[in-house]
């Protein structure tokens, strides 16, 4: 910008997105990535497995199937569906919402199996850190497209739209005041038509050479309707050992988030 840098951090995902970041890295082979399915099963096999059908040969493409054929097998659980159906339809969604939200290709009509991994043990999704893997992809599709040779971006776009949005009043539509949690929300009606792509975009760049300081918002997550939205999720309980103490509670309040933690307090002998 005219005035300096910023970019998107990973406080900006857990606001926007509501995304955890503690827990297990999220890794794996985005070519080779079925080498690493479990029990060394060809990947097909293992999607069968998983979701109990396998799609039409004219449905896939390498490793990837259309979003309409997910969208029509797995579109709504059936009435008196038993356990595993339920299981079965959960793990489509995750794939679904991964594959055209968080990881979303530039192809925007596939979704890419590579994670058969992940949906294997649905009790185990929450305990991946989903917020810096999907910040490591937007960082990644967006160098991509700094090619002059790339037309298409493709990533997590609505959490890049929120975040110029919340940060850049002067790019914001009109009617979007009220937001609750995730904060991404508040623009989930918003739906530019297309006919107006080449006008926006000029005004655009326009607004962005005559950007100054006081056009971006440092600290849009610090004012009091905003900390009223947040989730109770990002309470966070961890003990600070010290000499001499014993086990109490106090709340503090930081910026970023509301923390509970779990101190000690001094103890007077004699």
């Amino acid at each position: 910008m005219p005035f300096g840098e910023c970019t998107i951090t990973l406080q900006d995902v857990a606001y926007q997105l509501g995304l955890p970041v503690d827990g297990h890295y999220v890794s794996g082979c985005l070519t080779d990535f079925h080498v690493y399915i479990e029990g060394g099963r060809p990947a097909w096999q293992r999607f069968q497995e998983l979701l109990g059908v396998l799609p039409p040969a004219d449905q896939i493409q390498k490793f990837a199937v259309n979003c309409t054929w997910f969208q029509e097998t797995f579109g709504e659980c059936p009435d008196g569906a038993d356990e595993e159906t339920v299981r079965r339809f959960a793990r489509a969604y995750i794939i679904m919402l991964l594959g055209t939200q968080l990881f979303a290709d530039k192809s925007s009509n596939r979704i890419h199996i590579r994670w058969l991994p992940f949906v294997a043990r649905l009790e185990e999704m929450g305990g991946y850190s989903w917020r810096s893997v999907a910040l490591a992809w937007l960082y990644r599709c967006m160098c991509q497209v700094a090619n002059r040779h790339v037309v298409k971006l493709a990533g997590p776009l609505q959490l890049l739209q929120s975040w110029i949005f919340w940060r850049f009043p002067g790019f914001r539509p009109v009617g979007y005041d009220a937001f609750s949690w995730p904060l991404a929300s508040r623009w989930s009606g918003y739906n530019p038509g297309v006919s107006e792509k080449g006008p926006r975009v000029q005004m655009a760049r326009l607004r962005i050479d005559m950007l100054q300081a006081r056009d971006f918002i440092w600290m849009p997550y610090s004012t009091p309707d905003v900390l009223q939205v947040v989730h109770p999720v990002w309470e966070i309980h961890r003990a600070m050992l010290t000499m001499g103490l014993e086990w109490g509670r106090s709340e503090i309040t930081s910026l970023a988030c509301p923390v509970t933690t779990r101190h000690f307090r001094r103890v007077r002998i004699g």
